[in-house]
């Protein structure tokens, strides 16, 4: 799953950026308002971590911009302010979640965990697909209770597949999702993936929708 991350103060930045990384997200990053509206309308985000206090655009105005524009990806809102009236104005500008500064990392976590989740329609923290579970908490995965040894990548595709099942995937829909915007891109690696998750997977869970990509079939 990838994000945005836009925070103009850079330790603050790095150190949310590390920390969404250990998490298993794929990151791309802004430090003004006027870059992330940019990334925000150009590429494809499952989520935005978003500070308000931003130079040349603040946050208010970009999210503003973003939603103007029929962007819908979650937006978690970071503010050093506790005033409800920001808090208020931020979910009028088309936010889906707060958090004030200083806050826990794993606090962050947990509510992109669940604005990712509401806006797959999933409610729980643990998908099922037939046999298969992903818990989005531990980033772990397990087939019949057994539990699967799979590579950064190869648990990236997965997660998509997962928040998107019974959906026809596109490949260079994966490849959005699954690579930083700086990452050299390439669609062979994507079936490279697949190929390797259907050796860990049961038989015919992952199909082959011809010319249009992947679909994970769930079954009893």
């Amino acid at each position: 799953m990838k994000l945005l991350l836009v925070e103009d103060e850079p330790t603050l930045r790095a150190q949310l950026r590390t920390g969404l990384e250990e998490a298993g997200y794929v990151v791309d990053e802004a430090d003004n308002g006027r870059d992330a509206q940019h990334l925000g309308e150009q590429e494809s985000f499952d989520a935005v971590v978003l500070d308000l206090g931003l130079p040349v655009l603040d946050g208010l105005s970009v999210l503003r911009r973003w939603r103007e524009s029929g962007r819908v990806m979650p937006v978690l809102i970071l503010t050093a302010r506790d005033g409800w009236h920001e808090k208020v104005a931020g979910i009028d500008a088309g936010a889906d979640d707060y958090l004030t500064k200083p806050f826990h990392m794993e606090e962050l976590l947990a509510r992109l965990r669940a604005l990712i989740r509401r806006a797959g329609g999933h409610a729980g923290a643990e998908l099922v697909c037939g046999p298969l579970t992903l818990d989005t908490r531990s980033s772990r995965a397990r087939v019949s209770g057994q539990a699967l040894s799979l590579t950064s990548h190869e648990y990236r595709v997965l997660a998509y597949l997962m928040h998107h099942r019974g959906e026809i995937v596109s490949r260079s829909e994966l490849i959005q999702h699954i690579y930083a915007q700086d990452f050299d891109r390439d669609s062979n690696t994507i079936e490279v993936f697949v190929g390797r998750l259907r050796k860990k997977l049961p038989p015919d869970l992952i199909e082959t929708v011809r010319g249009l990509g992947y679909r994970l079939a769930c079954w009893s």
